[in-house]
């Protein structure tokens, strides 16, 4: 009954999400998570421990709350350095800490992991003229890195990043808006493809549509806890249907074997 519920709340997202990009100009790529798994399996925990490392070193470690001094999400430790700036002279300690955050997603692109079928929805995107940008936390540096090192860089006509100040990261629209200014588009012309909470509230607060990717049941359903309506658990659905229905595959000479299923021919999956 639960797996029941659960397909049939996918194709509810599913839906959903088909007709948001059925209206979209341009599309908005969150980059780790949507594009690829920038730190798979933990490994984001070595990137952490330095800017912990370095905090101690600037006589700061204890603007540190529990919780943050065992993080192994890098932002994490970015934002609390951030936020104790506001009350305390810590000269040079961000900038340092945002130099290291940056090398090691830079170093991190090299090896990550590929978002399964994100490259076919970008060529099928770019072949109806959609334009596309990337708007992410992470270092536009490593998102270039990856996208290049994955022939993927074409496809993005801007990609926007964390800035100098990490008050202005998702949840704060600021990336979305620079994108936008960028491509010279609306926010009602577009569409947000994200993974987390603060990209669901960055994606409402610009006033762009949403569209969430959960690799797995408890992201999807922290997505749709966020306010997400189109949810997917993978890009299968609108490449399926694409294929099915315009012979867009055949059209690209793409790879729509990756997403027809076990056996299964565009038309039946």
């Amino acid at each position: 009954m639960a797996a029941d519920i659960e397909g049939l709340v996918e194709d509810t997202g599913a839906r959903a999400a088909r007709r948001l990009l059925a209206d979209a100009r341009c599309v908005l790529f969150d980059f780790d998570g949507p594009i690829c798994r920038l730190f798979p399996e933990g490994r984001s925990r070595p990137v952490a421990d330095r800017l912990r490392r370095k905090t101690e070193e600037f006589g700061a470690g204890d603007v540190l709350t529990p919780q943050e001094r065992d993080t192994k999400d890098p932002h994490v430790v970015l934002r609390a350095v951030h936020r104790a700036g506001r009350n305390r002279s810590l000269p040079g300690l961000l900038s340092t800490l945002e130099a290291l955050v940056e090398a090691g997603e830079v170093e991190a692109a090299r090896t990550a992991w590929p978002t399964p079928d994100a490259d076919t929805l970008l060529d099928l995107l770019s072949w109806r003229r959609t334009r596309l940008a990337v708007v992410t936390n992470n270092s536009p540096l490593a998102a270039e890195a990856y996208l290049g090192q994955e022939g993927l860089l074409h496809h993005f006509a801007v990609i926007e990043g964390r800035t100098a100040d990490p008050g202005r990261m998702k949840p704060d629209p600021d990336v979305v808006f620079r994108a936008l200014q960028g491509l010279k588009l609306r926010p009602e012309d577009a569409v947000m493809i994200g993974d987390t909470s603060t990209d669901v509230e960055a994606a409402g607060r610009a006033g762009v549509g949403f569209i969430g990717y959960g690799r797995n049941p408890e992201k999807r359903g922290r997505l749709r806890a966020a306010g997400a309506e189109a949810v997917l658990g993978s890009y299968a659905p609108l490449l399926q249907r694409e294929a099915a229905g315009r012979g867009v595959g055949a059209v690209l000479g793409l790879r729509t074997g990756s997403v027809q299923g076990e056996g299964a021919s565009p038309e039946t999956a």
